[in-house]
């Protein structure tokens, strides 16, 4: 099973993008998407379809939004967790595909200011996704978290660690939070597998840091222990990133294989 994660940074921007590479480079049987900025009356699910998927889709207009595009189709779907920080905005989706458990998440970007409310948000939205995942992997043994994180777990997940001093993603409060969700139960597949690569999952526009490899690792694949044992591989595509034509996300896709 190939599992993906892709913060789209606009999904109808990005259609022509997503569905080209699916088509011909690289079929992916789970889809995790997020960042859709549009509401789901809006997804492009037809293209979606074409290609044998079904689609779970908890969007807004304008802003964040998360989907699940499924070869294996859904047992269940969960929009809502009557949990008021991470029901506000559309930025958490989970469902049941045979017997394991995926939460599909775009986290809150925060600012860098501690005393702005987006920061206290960002901490209290984990602080609530800890609790929530905590009393699921008490009830289930086969679970992913996957997303769009928002933070940078450490130096070698940033090309220097001194440009990013103090900056939004990389302060020590967000880092204590992933470290606390991970302490939970869940393990970062990428680093359990390869503990001394650098690689990135997004690279400013603004400045073509694609070209000079000036990014952050900020998307990740997080698992129970008994799936990271089922983990085979686990890379990021670079080629919908490295292009000019279709328009690339400033993001590029996580993509792992787990053994059935």
């Amino acid at each position: 099973m190939k599992i993906a994660t892709f913060n789209v940074n606009s999904i109808r921007a990005r259609e022509e993008l997503t569905i080209e590479w699916l088509e011909k480079k690289n079929p992916i049987d789970i889809l995790c998407l997020q960042e859709l900025k549009c509401e789901e009356t809006k997804f492009p699910k037809e293209s979606f379809e074409r290609l044998g998927y079904k689609i779970a889709v908890n969007s807004q207009k304008r802003y964040n939004g998360v989907a699940i595009c499924s070869k294996r189709g859904f047992e269940r779907v969960k929009k809502i967790f009557d949990i008021p920080v991470l029901d506000e905005q559309k930025r958490l989706i989970e469902v049941q595909i045979g017997d394991i458990i995926i939460l599909n998440i775009y986290a809150p970007h925060g600012e860098s200011d501690e005393n702005d409310p987006k920061h206290k948000f960002k901490m209290d939205f984990y602080d609530a996704l800890k609790k929530y995942v905590s009393a699921l992997l008490h009830m289930n043994e086969r679970v992913i978290l996957t997303g769009d994180m928002n933070v940078a777990l450490a130096n070698i997940d940033v090309y220097d660690a001194k440009v990013f001093e103090n900056r939004v993603g990389f302060l020590e409060s967000e880092k204590q939070k992933l470290r606390e969700l991970l302490k939970i139960g869940l393990f970062d597949c990428f680093r359990e597998k390869y503990p001394d690569k650098k690689a990135f999952t997004w690279w400013d526009y603004r400045t073509a840091a694609i070209w000079r490899d000036e990014g952050m690792r900020i998307d990740y694949i997080l698992s129970s222990a008994k799936l990271l044992k089922k983990c085979i591989e686990i890379n990021v595509d670079l080629w919908t990133r490295r292009r000019r034509s279709p328009t690339p996300s400033d993001h590029a896709p996580l993509v792992a294989e787990i053994a059935d």
